[in-house]
């Protein structure tokens, strides 16, 4: 499978590229002024992982499968890089460092642990595929549509994002139904064995106003990142990158 990527940056001596990941409804999209400022000292791409943007759809959809996929892109640039990656984003690139170590330079995971969550994105799926996308004439329509299940303005701004079209019809890019069917997946954590470890430099990076991260997580974090570093941005959400750029900018910056 052939990931879509926005890219950045030329090779460096003495780095690695660099490859990020989104969440779960986002694209590499969503990364463009990070792939830029990142891009001014390395080779950067910002992946749309499987079912989302403008890569390939598929029937599968869980972390050793993008760890897979990912792990082929790596090959494919050289045999190893630097990994970033968002909420789900983050869990695959968890799953490649955990499973194919070899292949990982470095890792940022960016308001996510290696746990299973119950914050399901169903609903917002669920709103999204409600929409009579065929009888809508605007993007305004279409955000109206989904104000009723989604009250919250900055929500549906992001998942607007994925809205293609215009005169000649609306689509959405992600694989709605695949997501919405493989929910569990997304939000599990696959199982390794407990001895299992990334040995490499490892920073998590947590909103200061997110529940993703929390302290009962500190165990299972240093079992399989050991070297793991954290720091957390202030007045940032879940979405830390949109929230505080200037800070989340300086936080990887200096790590990377």
């Amino acid at each position: 499978m052939k990931l879509n990527a926005i890219e950045a940056g030329s090779a460096a001596a003495d780095r690695v590229p660099l490859l990020i990941l989104h969440g779960l409804l986002g694209s590499a999209r969503n990364w463009g002024a990070v792939v830029k400022a990142l891009g001014e000292s390395r080779r950067v791409l910002a992946l749309d992982l499987p079912n989302h943007g403008s890569s390939p759809w598929t029937e599968i959809m869980d972390y050793p499968f993008m760890a897979r996929e990912l792990a082929s892109v790596i090959e494919h640039l050289g045999g190893r890089a630097a990994i970033m990656g968002h909420s789900m984003g983050g869990k695959a690139a968890m799953t490649l460092a955990l499973s194919r170590p070899e292949l990982v330079e470095r890792l940022v995971v960016v308001d996510i642990a290696p746990v299973s969550y119950s914050h399901t994105f169903a609903p917002y799926i669920k709103a999204m595929r409600g929409v009579p996308l065929g009888e809508v004439s605007s993007r305004g329509e279409v955000e109206a549509a989904l104000a009723g299940a989604i009250p919250d303005k900055g929500v549906r701004a992001f998942l607007m994002q994925n809205l293609e079209g215009g005169a000649g019809g609306y689509r959405w890019r992600p694989n709605l139904a695949v997501l919405g069917a493989h929910m569990d997946d997304i939000l599990a954590f696959p199982h390794f064995p407990d001895d299992t470890a990334f040995q490499g430099p490892t920073l998590f990076v947590a909103g200061e106003t997110s529940d993703y991260i929390r302290p009962a997580h500190e165990d299972v974090i240093a079992q399989f990142f050991p070297k793991a570093e954290s720091v957390e941005i202030p007045g940032a959400g879940h979405w830390v990158h949109a929230d505080n750029p200037s800070a989340f900018m300086s936080a990887i910056g200096s790590f990377l």
